[in-house]
Formats: C-alpha cells, sequence, structure tokens
C-alpha cells in the first residue's frame, strides 16, 4: 500500500515540478547601475597604482662577466667589479651547477658595447651581451 502511494506521488510530483514550454519570446531588460563606471574607473586608477614596480623594468641588455662552478670565481669577479665600475650593479644569478654574473641595464646594445671594451680588459676570458629584461629609473623612463 505504501509502495502504491509513494509511486502515485511520485508521478504527481513530476508533472508538477516540470517546466512548461513557452512559445513566447522571453526578453530580459539590463538595467545598469551608473555605480558600476565609477567602480570601473577607481579600478584602473588602483591598477595604475600597483603596477609601477613593474613598470621599472623593460627588456634591454646586460654584460655577461662570468659563467663558471666555482664559487669564489664568481665572487672575486663581482669584487672587482664593485671597485673598478662602483656605478655599474652586478647581477648574481645561480643556476645549478653554475654561477653567472651580469652587470649593467643598458637600454641599447650600443651602450652595452660601450661598456663591454671597458670590461674586456679586467675579463681577459671574454664577455659577451645579452637580452635581459632590465631594471629601469622611473626618471630615466619619461625621458
Amino acid at each position: 500500500m505504501y509502495k502504491l502511494l509513494l509511486i502515485v506521488i511520485l508521478f504527481i510530483s513530476r508533472d508538477a515540478l516540470a517546466q512548461t514550454d513557452s512559445t513566447a519570446p522571453a526578453t530580459v531588460t539590463v538595467v545598469k547601475d551608473p555605480r558600476v563606471d565609477k567602480l570601473i574607473l577607481k579600478q584602473i586608477e588602483i591598477n595604475e597604482e600597483t603596477t609601477k614596480e613593474t613598470r621599472k623594468n623593460m627588456p634591454g641588455f646586460r654584460i655577461q662577466v662570468i659563467n663558471t662552478t666555482d664559487r669564489n670565481k664568481v665572487f672575486a669577479a663581482k669584487a672587482k667589479v664593485y671597485q673598478e665600475f662602483p656605478d655599474l650593479k652586478p647581477y648574481l644569478l645561480y643556476q645549478a651547477p653554475n654561477y653567472k654574473l651580469k652587470v649593467g641595464n643598458f637600454k641599447t646594445q650600443e651602450e652595452a658595447e660601450e661598456m663591454q671594451k671597458q670590461l674586456e680588459r679586467l675579463f681577459p676570458a671574454g664577455t659577451y651581451i645579452i637580452r635581459d629584461i632590465i631594471e629601469v629609473k622611473i626618471a630615466d623612463d619619461a625621458r
């Protein structure tokens, strides 16, 4: 008896909950709140402020001074660069098992070539100009 009653209730509820197919086209009207435009402008402002740090980087050139597995050699080369060219920023990179020392932030290859000539007297084994992401001062970028 309970089974029969349960089956009847299931059939009735299935028909009651079924969606009806209407032939009339449905229309949706979207009303945009005017404050949404203000929020979008505010978000653009926030994005500009927070991405200033990343915009200080740009494609450019660096000079690779040394590539070695000997840690002492790379630190000696870094000290030599500091002594001879205090304004030239060195970048030490470790990619197992090699240590690489790159120097400078050059926007053009010509700038890098000029500095390379000066560095070759300190590092006669060879220096190489490589493409890299360089750091740029905001004041330099505005020029």
